[in-house]
């Protein structure tokens, strides 16, 4: 998808209701977050409006995004889709293009890689999966494709995760199934 920086670029009212949102949302949950301090994560946001394009396109597909941790390499700061259950909009996806394009009957409408690249983002990887389930209990009714590993792809399959009896499982699937209780969850590093 050729996206120009003009239709990625939000306008002044819109700029200011996601950055409200994303504040309240980061105030309201400082357990994610206990070190950080919404000034400085503005300061990165005002330097980047294709970052806060790819902000108000997690927003509108339901991810409700928030601040997770920073990089201490770069001070990137780490938002990811901290929605209870895998984001609304993003939903019955199979995996990737390869696996959109192999349906033959009944394709979903999108593929999860297809959608993380035209919003901006990354899929999480297994590893930040678990550390976001460290934080809250997400995915305990729907599940999240994750990053697969090339190794694992190449075999046709994928991988998506959940929360179940307490604990984060981490499963395969063909890439080409999809769900209605199946999305992504997304990371954003600004």
């Amino acid at each position: 998808m050729n996206t120009s920086s003009e239709q990625m670029a939000l306008s002044p009212s819109e700029r200011e209701e996601l950055l409200s949102v994303l504040q309240a949302r980061f105030e309201h949950n400082m357990h994610r977050h206990p070190d950080l301090a919404w000034a400085s994560v503005q300061a990165r946001l005002d330097a980047s409006p294709a970052k806060l394009w790819s902000l108000a396109a997690m927003e509108r597909t339901g991810g409700e995004p928030d601040v997770v941790g920073q990089e201490q390499q770069t001070g990137a700061y780490l938002f990811v889709d901290c929605a209870p259950e895998s984001p609304k909009g993003r939903r019955s996806l199979c995996y990737d293009r390869e696996a959109l394009e192999s349906r033959k009957d009944h394709p979903p409408k999108d593929s999860a890689l297809d959608l993380a690249a035209a919003m901006g983002v990354e899929l999480l990887d297994a590893d930040q999966y678990r550390a976001l389930q460290d934080l809250e209990e997400f995915d305990t009714k729907t599940s999240s494709w994750i990053h697969t590993p090339a190794a694992v792809r190449a075999l046709g399959g994928a991988l998506f995760a959940d929360r179940r009896y307490g604990m984060v499982f981490v499963y395969h699937n063909g890439a080409p199934s999809y769900y209605a209780s199946r999305g992504f969850r997304s990371l954003l590093k600004v």
